[in-house]
């Protein structure tokens, strides 16, 4: 185990965020360097517990007593595998996982708990930089052909799997360049592109086949993609946003959030000298209080906005553990992320428990401000509050409501597959769905869900497509029997 007495003599600390008045000046992510001596330390107060929860509250089972202690022996070679032996991408996981697996940490019953997601992305950061991190090709291929459709978390770590299982992977992505959410939905400043094009590297070399600017279901049809591949793996994600339906919707400049980030992003790979939509002196509404609200605050502070406000429907999440979500569950709790300091910086404001009622317009059609109201909590349907109602300057307006589902025009419909109530795929306990050879994994079967489940995921779903194309595999299955799809 680490240190015996590690979690008594070691206080939990994590690297520093740089300034805000400097940070915000650049794209790129926003916390100092750690040095590995306090990150050894930090390491050390893992407690090898008899029984880790820590393997309950991740989806992807990571052996963290067991990395955690190579760590603390200075063992970071060994780390690096036994950290992989579970996480294809820890690199995103751990910049982009919120730590389910820190809230059901043992410490955190009356400590804080162990910084379980900076060791992680320490150990795999110190990995490529000592060039421990090398291509994998199968030693035997199968002759198999696999289409994997959409290139985040859950499609990348099923191609990945796939086609160091022996078979021919080609993913499909619409979007000129490969990612998903990683790529267009990620700011530069939450997570620098190079990691994502140092893994895609890997997996070229590895021999996974992308294909960009394909748009599967009206480029190539489904029956094509069929008649293709022995077996389809559907990885688009849930990319059905959600709308707010009020008075003066239709004004411009109000803008979903992944109408809004994706430019943002290509600015910064150098594809787009501007974005078309910029808060430059703008006042900004940002709807909706989860990660993208976040990212969309972050992102319009860089790029000049006069003024910012976010919008939660929701009342404001307790700074502390309520007796209602004891451990080790995860907890819905107040988040002060990096972009909600600057947002405190600039003078901004995180209103809660508002609902926005109207928006209003210039005479050139554009919005120049919303009206709000307070609202009661869920328990009373967010009933308005009379005499709450007030204008808030808004003259770019985005929607950071979360999304519905999978798109289904195009590929869902042409297929046919099953859908269950909330329109998700529906599939059984190795990923199939109702179409023979056809599988899901991530967002597009299990809803809008958490980067690790969508990694989780797709190692599950590669693990059901190895089977049904060679009887048997040897790839691993991490969700726990009580995680997994009912079939």
């Amino acid at each position: 185990m680490a240190d015996p007495k590690g979690f008594l003599t070691v206080q939990r600390e994590l690297p520093k965020r740089r300034p805000v008045d400097v940070r915000i000046k650049s794209w790129s992510e926003v916390y100092e360097d750690f040095g590995k001596d306090r990150l050894e330390k930090q390491a050390s107060r893992c407690m090898d517990c008899g029984i880790p929860f820590c393997h309950q509250g991740c989806p992807l089972g990571n052996l963290i007593p067991e990395w955690n202690d190579l760590v603390h022996r200075k063992d970071w070679a060994e780390a690096i595998e036994r950290l992989h032996a579970t996480n294809n991408f820890p690199e995103f996981t751990g910049r982009l996982c919120p730590a389910p697996c820190e809230s059901a940490c043992v410490l955190g019953i009356n400590q804080d708990p162990v910084t379980i997601k900076r060791v992680e992305v320490e150990i795999i950061d110190r990995a490529w930089a000592e060039g421990w991190v090398r291509p994998q090709p199968p030693r035997v291929r199968t002759g198999k052909k696999v289409a994997v459709v959409g290139s985040g978390p859950a499609g990348l770590a099923a191609a990945q799997q796939l086609t160091r299982a022996g078979h021919d992977v080609r993913v499909y992505e619409r979007a000129d360049r490969v990612g998903g959410l990683l790529r267009y939905g990620i700011p530069e400043f939450k997570m620098e592109k190079r990691h994502v094009d140092r893994r895609v590297a890997q997996m070229r070399a590895e021999g996974t086949d992308f294909k960009t600017s394909v748009n599967v279901g009206v480029d190539i049809t489904a029956d094509e993609l069929r008649e293709r591949y022995d077996a389809v793996v559907l990885a688009g994600g849930a990319t059905a946003w959600r709308d707010l339906n009020a008075p003066g919707r239709e004004l411009d400049g109000i803008h979903q959030a992944m109408e809004y980030l994706p430019p943002a992003n290509k600015v910064q790979e150098g594809d787009l000298a501007e974005s078309p939509i910029s808060a430059e002196g703008r006042h900004v509404v940002v709807i909706g209080g989860g990660d993208t609200g976040a990212d969309c605050i972050g992102t319009a502070i860089r790029q000049g906005a006069k003024s910012v406000t976010q919008l939660e429907i929701m009342p404001q999440p307790p700074r502390t553990r309520p007796g209602s979500q004891p451990w080790p569950t995860y907890p819905m709790l107040f988040k002060m992320e990096s972009a909600h300091e600057e947002l405190a910086d600039l003078g901004g404001d995180r209103v809660y428990a508002a609902s926005t009622t109207e928006f209003l317009g210039d005479a050139d059609g554009r919005v120049r401000a919303l009206k709000l109201v307070e609202v009661g909590g869920p328990e009373t349907g967010f009933k308005p509050i009379e005499g709450t109602e007030r204008e808030v300057p808004a003259e770019l307006v985005t929607l950071a409501m979360g999304f519905l589902g999978p798109e289904k025009e195009g590929l869902l419909d042409q297929l046919g597959v099953e859908l269950d109530q909330r329109g998700n795929v529906v599939r059984d306990g190795d990923y199939r769905t109702s179409v023979e050879g056809v599988f899901v994994a991530g967002d597009m079967g299990r809803g809008q869900s958490l980067i690790v489940w969508a990694i989780a995921e797709g190692r599950a779903a590669a693990h059901g497509v190895d089977k049904f194309l060679g009887g048997d595999t040897a790839l691993p299955y991490p969700i726990p029997p009580t995680a997994r799809p009912i079939g």
